[in-house]
């Protein structure tokens, strides 16, 4: 693993981390959840590598952990800044370190989003969507305990701070004017799709690439109602959908996080890894109805 750095198409500086190895198999980006630093991704990245992936990458979206904001920056900081400039950023600079080798990716929770928004997915061979959700509250487990927590707590937050801290409890500092756009959104039954601000949703459409949705039955934010409405929208991709339950890994919550820790290694990583590998459709995943009666 070493840092790198690479801007993106505004200029904006951005930093992860870049996994080497001596196999044959596809360059891999692993694109974050919203406030997730992207090194909680190092272990499953190194598992990728060691199981023949030729180069993995991992990055901070811009305002998050180490891609801070320059003291120069003027202009506004959006959330849709992260799918649409951000991850085909990373994305071109693997492309630049791989060479001709296949693309494939993962994104966790926003990641999936990112997918849709970058006007990208043609260039990678198919996708991992982890976690990956329409954030509306209402969709999720415990609709007023978010509602309060992102719009009474939160925002207001971030006018004093110009961002919500760290303390504000829903994961790394993010830059005000980006945590009041996720609030907005959730706020909308649509999501973002829902934002005049957001003419790039239409993208989402044109995604036509195999996509392997996992979700995680005790993700109080991946609710099935939060992930099939996210699903919807990717109306022309073939869709594999499946499911993972605490039981089925050590009997301890896995949550909206828990898939990416070290001890998921032997239990619930090898069905995506071989699929991200190998093209491998996971035992148990099935195609997505509306894909199967078109």
């Amino acid at each position: 693993m070493r840092d790198i750095e690479f801007k993106a198409a505004d200029g904006f500086p951005l930093r992860g981390n870049l996994f080497e190895g001596t196999g044959n198999g596809p360059a891999i980006l692993i694109s974050s959840a919203a406030a997730v630093p992207n090194t909680i991704y190092r272990h499953f990245a190194g598992r990728l590598v060691d199981l023949g992936a030729s180069h993995v990458l991992t990055y901070d979206y811009r305002g998050v952990a180490k891609s801070a904001v320059p003291r120069h920056w003027k202009d506004r900081l959006n959330l849709k800044d992260w799918g649409v400039l951000d991850f085909p950023a990373a994305l071109d600079e693997l492309k630049r370190i791989a060479g001709p080798r296949p693309i494939v990716g993962i994104g966790h929770s926003y990641g999936g989003v990112a997918l849709g928004l970058s006007n990208r997915a043609s260039e990678f061979e198919r996708y991992t969507m982890l976690a990956s959700l329409s954030g509306y509250y209402r969709n999720t487990a415990q609709p007023c305990a978010m509602y309060a927590k992102m719009n009474l707590l939160g925002v207001p937050l971030t006018i004093p701070f110009g961002k919500l801290p760290r303390w504000g409890g829903l994961g790394e500092a993010v830059p005000g004017t980006i945590f009041r756009d996720w609030a907005r959104w959730c706020r909308n039954p649509n999501f973002l799709f829902a934002d005049p601000a957001v003419p790039e949703a239409r993208h989402f459409q044109s995604v036509a690439i195999p996509l392997l949705s996992v979700g995680i039955t005790d993700d109080v934010w991946g609710t099935p109602r939060a992930v099939e409405d996210l699903l919807s929208r990717f109306g022309n991709a073939p869709v594999h959908e499946m499911w993972y339950s605490p039981a089925q890994s050590d009997g301890a919550p896995i949550g909206h996080l828990g898939f990416f820790r070290k001890h998921q290694a032997g239990i619930l990583w090898p069905a995506v890894t071989n699929w991200l590998l190998h093209a491998e459709i996971p035992e148990g995943a099935a195609m997505r109805r509306e894909m199967r009666a078109a």
